[in-house]
Parts: structure tokens; sequence; C-alpha cells
């Protein structure tokens, strides 16, 4: 089957295959829909006190970092994901007093990102154009962005969920978090492991997520290797996809 297809477990699997098929889409989905849901729970009561303030003045960069904070923290403190950075990405023109504005705190400290872009001339921060923002923009709809190295935040190897903000129907901009690959790795390879197979996550355009076998690198593309001609099994609501190989001996 080729990188572009998506298989059914059920599909001439034997009951064994289809147990482990089964369970590692099981863990994929579990591990991130968590996260998922923590932004969308969020961002309509963010949305209405962004509305609320724009009624009731200007809103500044400093008015939206306000109403941000605490549900980027409360995101930061997920027990159940690594998630290193998160916070809210205003629509072009949507803050008063710059043309583009992130509020976003990450890391250990889970102190407030100043790019340097943002504190010279917030004009320079143009992230219209990059996938995470751009998509669900765009559509509406949660989307995952990653793996890629994110030069904005954190110069690692990074996976972003981000779902769009909304008054009125128009779309003020996006709620997101950040989740470094190497922590997802620590915490879903053992329970890859487990399955004696070698089992790789990849994305909708068919780079490496992570995966057991250490020669399929994150970031990889499958299109001209073998998983290429392996099945791929969808994960529900994730826009990720899994390659399971033959039992290891």
């Amino acid at each position: 089957m080729k990188d572009e297809s998506t298989a059914d477990p059920e599909d001439g699997m034997t009951t064994a295959a289809e147990t482990t098929i089964r369970e590692a889409v099981r863990i994929v989905e579990d591990y991130f829909s968590g996260p998922t849901r923590s932004l969308l729970e969020w961002v309509g009561p963010f949305a209405e006190r962004v509305a609320e303030a724009q009624r009731s003045g200007t809103l500044t960069g400093g008015r939206i970092d306000a109403l941000v904070e605490p549900h980027a923290l409360d995101t930061l403190a997920l027990k159940d994901a690594p998630v290193y950075g998160a916070g809210f990405i205003a629509a072009i023109d949507l803050p008063a007093d710059a043309r583009s504005h992130l509020a976003w705190w990450q890391g250990e400290d889970r102190k407030q990102l100043v790019l340097a872009a943002q504190s010279l001339n917030k004009e320079n921060i143009d992230y219209s154009a990059l996938e995470w923002y751009r998509i669900p923009m765009a559509t509406g709809r949660p989307h995952m962005a990653g793996p890629y190295v994110d030069y904005l935040c954190s110069d690692e190897y990074t996976i972003t969920i981000a779902v769009p903000a909304e008054i009125d129907g128009e779309r003020i901009g996006v709620a997101g978090l950040d989740m470094l690959v190497s922590e997802v790795e620590r915490d879903l390879l053992p329970l890859f492991a487990a399955l004696d197979c070698d089992v790789t996550v990849v994305n909708g355009i068919g780079r490496v997520v992570i995966s057991t076998d250490p020669q399929c690198a994150t970031g990889d593309a499958v299109r001209g290797t073998r998983r290429a001609e392996l099945p791929r099994f969808a994960c529900t609501d994730v826009p990720l996809h899994v390659i399971v190989d033959a039992p290891r001996n």
C-alpha cells in the first residue's frame, strides 16, 4: 500500500496484529486528544472576554496578555501532556497598538516569551503564513502542525496544536500549545516498545513524528522508504497516522 493511503485495522489482519495496531492507534489518540480538548475548553470563554474588552475600550497587546495569561499557565500545568509553551496568537490588526501580537508563556519557569523583534518593533513579527496559524484561521478547525524546528520559540523539534478563536463568526486568532518532540518520545516510545513491533507515527504529509526504529528519525520523509509500502492507520480526531512494522524476532 502506498504512503498516501489509509488502512482499516480489520482488513486482512490476524487477531494479534489487529490488537497491536488498535493499541498503537489508541495510545496516539489518547495522548494528543487531551491537550486539544484543553484548548477548546478555554478558547470560547477567552474570546468572549476579548469581545467585552473591545466594547469597553481599546484592546491593546497588554490587555490581551492579561486575558491570556491564566489560561496559558493552566495549559502549561496539564498533568497528562508535556506542554512546553502555550498562549494566544492574535489575528493581524486585532490589537490597537500593534499589527501583530503573540501572548505566549513557556519553559519550566513559565515566563512570558518576549521576542527580540517584538520588544523592538512588533511590526516585524509575521506569523500569518505559518502552518499552525494559517490553517486553523482558514478552516475554523483545530490543527496539529509539525514536527518542525521552532525557531520562533524553542529552537527544537516541536509539535504545535492550535484552535481558532472567534467572535460572532470572525476569527480573532488562535489559541495554541507547543509540545517538544523529545518529551513526546520520552512518554510514548516505552508504550510502543511494549507492543513488540516497530511503531512509527507520521503526520499528514508523511513525515516521521516519532518512531521506535532508531534509524527512522524525526522529520524524515516516509516516501521512498520501505515504510511507504506498509499500511497506515488513521487516528480519530488527531491528524496523525500509525505504521506498524513486522513483529520483532
